[in-house]
């Protein structure tokens, strides 16, 4: 805001420059043989007029005391001419004072109109502002609603390994170090490399693995080069994590199905389940974190430029989602971080 502000006030001093050159340029053209006196004193009653005008209607904006800002307006236009008389080394001419008074009625107008802009201008800003940082408080909150019992079940997990001195034990931490890591830290970012996002997936499966003894029950697997664009972070981890949480206890090698396919500027995220026959709770349960949460995310994020489909076809559940214009989408976010 103070950037802003500073740019109005060089906008000021540029015009003013401008402006009197342009009045030098005038009365020495019509060979005026008091030129420089009554550029001084035609510039005074400009300045003195318009910023009086234009601090008093900051004094007084709206509607409130509209007496107190007449009278002192009044003061203003009487006392306008003033300057340049003084300067001029004529006080008393009646005619240089009338004259006066129509430069006197412009400058009130352009002051007003200074003023009216800047103030429109401030506040689309600050409501701009005002809106972004209720969206980033937003979009906090729906990142970090990661299901901390996730996070439980694999510390026991973890803890159980490391009781019966199980080969896995380590592998098992460093994985859990790894997807600590990325959600605490590199998570903050406005948007993360595709091959991170997919290496946090990579964690997650390893770790969910640990409740099963079958080979692995996630067959993930990617098209494309994920090198060469990012994404929001954190985006598709509650798709994936809904799909555990929402599969029968017995999960056969392969049956969950996670496929990450990068196209042009598209990318295609999508995650198929076989659906327990006595789900605990529906898919889609009230104030839960799963897919309500990614459509939130999703509104906010890529407004205009994804699809969310979900087939159910009562033995599988299927979520996809695409982004379109990902690239394209990426340059125009940091174009409209640096705007704000």
């Amino acid at each position: 805001m103070e950037r802003v502000k500073r740019i109005f006030w060089l906008i000021h001093l540029s015009v003013w420059v401008l402006f009197t050159l342009l009045a030098v340029l005038q009365l020495k053209g019509d060979n005026d043989a008091h030129w420089r006196t009554t550029t001084v004193g035609f510039i005074a009653t400009c300045l003195y007029v318009f910023y009086s005008h234009f601090h008093l209607l900051t004094q007084y904006p709206g509607k409130r005391n509209r007496k107190a800002y007449w009278l002192r307006l009044a003061v203003i236009v009487l006392t306008g001419p003033v300057p340049f008389l003084l300067i001029y080394q004529n006080p008393w001419d009646a005619g240089h004072y009338f004259m006066n008074l129509v430069t006197v009625a412009i400058f009130l107008f352009l002051s007003w109109l200074a003023r009216v802009t800047e103030t429109l201008v401030l506040n689309t800003i600050r409501k701009e502002q005002l809106e972004k940082q209720a969206v980033e408080a937003e979009l906090y909150y729906l990142k970090s609603q990661i299901n901390p019992h996730f996070l439980f079940n694999t510390l026991n997990n973890i803890h159980t390994l490391v009781y019966k001195q199980a080969p896995a034990a380590p592998e098992a931490v460093m994985h859990l170090a790894s997807l600590m890591r990325y959600m605490i830290y590199e998570s903050n970012a406005a948007t993360v490399p595709l091959a991170r996002e997919i290496s946090y997936l990579r964690d997650y499966v390893s770790l969910q693995q640990l409740r099963y003894k079958n080979s692995p029950v996630a067959d993930l697997q990617l098209a494309g080069e994920a090198e060469s664009c990012s994404i929001a972070p954190l985006l598709f981890i509650h798709l994936l994590e809904n799909a555990y949480k929402h599969s029968p206890a017995r999960l056969e090698p392969g049956d969950l199905k996670v496929r990450v396919e990068m196209r042009e500027d598209s990318l295609t995220f999508s995650v198929q389940n076989p659906i327990a026959q006595k789900a605990a709770r529906p898919l889609e349960e009230p104030g839960g974190i799963g897919l309500p949460n990614v459509r939130k995310r999703l509104a906010l994020l890529y407004p205009g430029q994804h699809t969310l489909t979900i087939q159910n076809t009562g033995s599988t559940f299927t979520v996809i989602l695409t982004i379109h214009g990902l690239h394209r989408e990426v340059h125009e976010r940091k174009a409209h971080l640096l705007h704000h």
